[in-house]
């Protein structure tokens, strides 16, 4: 027998996470697609074929053979909801917070957000993508293989675009893939103090066209997402639909910050409108849980936030999986409440807060992440004619995720058929 040619062969995995099949939904979430001594072939960059090492390895030869024994091999990670580019920091806030002032108190006084934004405004590209570089190297290095990535920290046209202009360049230059989200109403910006309805209406005037002008002369992909942070002092529920709905005219797809510190009815509007996904869910309510569980928007819970604030409640995860909800997790790098850029701390935090076994959680930050970011059908899960985006984890079972936290548990990372990371 003729074995087909691969570029690469990664065999006798002690256990080949597959995801294959789509995404899950509600109790479906734990189905891992698992293979017992697994092995992938990889052509080019994309999968070949997976299945039991002794089927893979009769049919292809590969220019480059991996022994996987001992090793977990599973799809790159893919965080959904980032804050990757901003300039400067917040450990000061960090420690008013431990002296008892709130995330709102903070952000009522000028910190907060409002803080990251004025060091943002006054910063270059060039200088945005060189702080952004490291985080991005240690999301890799931890097993990250495509993340979304938000403006937000401008608040102004000029500099919400320097954000996207990073963003993309930082994309173009790999080996992470960022899918864009524009979120120039993530606050009201200082000179719109108390004018919060001026400033929605500069946003559907004149920045969401803009947005997609710029986007249109340079790209040649899907607009990207628009996403509101639909909050107590932030944006209203009547505010963050003016904002969605007018995004949505113009052809972009909707996300939602959404309930992180009340339940305004911000994931029902995101189910109203079809948005991709809607994020935070701490304090949704049972009515907007089960508009989600009918729903095709991917609930993403961040619970890194609520651990960075050191509070109590997270997202009620069971609830959503009990309504029928696609459930997905990311870290929410951010410089305020949640710098972290470890997918596998996320899926820590989930199995403890969220009560989420360490499969829900992997296929939570896997191929429902994916479908976050719209991407499920290229990335997140290892079937052929995907993306070849692969880890190897220096473990044996794949519960080692979730159990383990502190540590890395990559030992390598492939992305688009390349090693990346390791070996």
């Amino acid at each position: 027998m003729t074995r087909t040619r691969a570029e690469t062969l990664v065999h006798s995995a002690s256990q080949l996470v597959t995801l294959s099949g789509g995404t899950r939904r509600g109790a479906t979430l734990g189905d891992l697609g698992l293979i017992e001594d697994g092995a992938v072939a990889v052509d080019g960059d994309k999968i070949a074929a997976v299945g039991p090492s002794s089927q893979v390895r009769a049919r292809y030869r590969a220019s480059q053979e991996i022994d996987a024994s001992g090793h977990v091999v599973l799809p790159g990670f893919v965080d959904p909801h980032t804050h990757l580019v901003w300039a400067g920091d917040r450990a000061a806030e960090f420690e008013m917070r431990l002296a008892g002032k709130t995330y709102l108190e903070i952000l009522e006084a000028g910190g907060g957000i409002l803080s990251t934004v004025r060091e943002t405004r006054k910063a270059s590209v060039e200088s945005l993508a060189a702080a952004a570089r490291p985080r991005l190297r240690r999301m890799l290095a931890h097993g990250t293989t495509t993340a979304e990535a938000k403006t937000g920290y401008g608040l102004e046209t000029s500099a919400e675009l320097r954000m996207l202009e990073t963003i993309i360049t930082l994309s173009g230059e790999g080996p992470v893939e960022l899918s864009p989200t524009f979120l120039g109403a993530h606050a009201v910006p200082p000179e719109f103090d108390g004018r919060a309805d001026e400033f929605v209406g500069l946003i559907c005037r004149e920045m969401l066209p803009a947005v997609r002008e710029w986007w249109r002369a340079r790209m040649q992909q899907p607009l990207p997402f628009v996403d509101v942070f639909c909050e107590q002092g932030a944006f209203s529920l009547e505010q963050s639909r003016r904002i969605l709905e007018t995004a949505k005219s113009l052809g972009f797809p909707l996300k939602i910050h959404a309930d992180e510190f009340a339940g305004l009815g911000g994931a029902t509007l995101a189910a109203t409108l079809g948005a991709t996904s809607a994020d935070h869910l701490v304090h949704t309510r049972p009515e907007d849980i089960e508009a989600l569980g009918r729903s095709t928007t991917v609930a993403v819970a961040l619970p890194c936030t609520p651990f960075g604030l050191a509070e109590a409640a997270y997202t009620p995860a069971q609830a959503l999986l009990e309504a029928g909800a696609l459930l997905a997790i990311a870290t929410d790098l951010n410089p305020g409440t949640a710098w972290c850029e470890s997918m596998q701390f996320a899926i820590a935090l989930a199995c403890r807060h969220l009560r989420l076994t360490p499969a829900q959680a992997i296929a939570a930050a896997t191929i429902n992440a994916a479908a976050a970011i719209s991407r499920a059908d290229r990335v997140g899960s290892l079937e052929p004619g995907k993306q070849a985006d692969l880890l190897l984890l220096d473990a044996p079972d794949y519960r080692h995720l979730g159990y383990r936290f502190g540590t890395n548990l990559v030992s390598a990372v492939m992305k688009g058929g390349r090693w990346v990371s390791g070996l």
